[in-house]
């Protein structure tokens, strides 16, 4: 019996794809869901949201040192963009469990990396890191920045959460998600992320306003 080798280890890629933002969150859902989940899967992501809030604690500790640094040095350690990629990907699994878009139950996978471990086989989000040569002028001006994103992605918010409470009664009768309302949901999930990447200094690209 021939011994196949380990494979390689991720890496996180060194630059976008062509056109594509640094920080990519892809979503792999299933067609249907319980019926019984809307009503009690946020209930049962009670003790990821107690873990979410402990390690947002360390991130917002780590994007203050970030910001210095950015400000001061024009780089930010890595060690601080793999904590802060950390934190967004286990909001956005969280978010995606608790707001019923699958059934699988989150792992307590705490992986500082920007690149995405697969531990979440629903969603996935790889940040390709900005580490050298960050432009210190929108970091020190950040929130400023975030005025325009903030605006219109309110807006959006308040549509996303009348999309899903229409989609809580949905799954409860269809036992699945009207596709074009998941779509929206899971867009505004991608967008509200993109928008907290370029908050938490995770990149100086500033993000689109978009749901794709």
């Amino acid at each position: 019996m021939s011994v196949q080798p380990p494979p390689p280890p991720t890496t996180p890629p060194t630059s976008p794809a062509p056109g594509g933002y640094p920080v990519t969150i892809t979503f792999d859902l299933p067609d249907g869901v319980a019926r019984w989940r809307p009503l009690v899967q946020w209930i049962l992501a009670i003790p990821h949201f107690v873990v979410l809030w402990v390690i947002g604690i360390a991130a917002s500790l780590a994007v203050i040192a970030a910001w210095f640094c950015g400000v001061i040095l024009g780089r930010v350690p890595r060690a601080l963009l793999d904590l802060i990629a950390m934190y967004l990907r286990y909001s956005a699994s969280v978010s995606a469990y608790a707001g019923f878009l699958h059934g699988t139950y989150p792992k307590f996978a705490i992986d500082a990396s920007t690149a995405d471990p697969g531990t979440d086989p629903h969603v996935h989000v790889d940040v390709v890191p900005q580490v050298e040569g960050r432009s210190r002028l929108t970091i020190f001006f950040r929130i400023l920045m975030l005025i325009p994103q903030m605006f219109v992605l309110y807006f959006v918010t308040i549509a996303a959460a009348v999309v899903h409470v229409i989609g809580f009664f949905a799954v409860i009768v269809l036992g699945r998600w009207p596709e074009g309302m998941r779509d929206f949901v899971v867009g505004w999930l991608r967008w509200n992320q993109r928008v907290s990447a370029y908050a938490y200094l995770l990149t100086d690209d500033y993000p689109p306003f978009s749901l794709r």
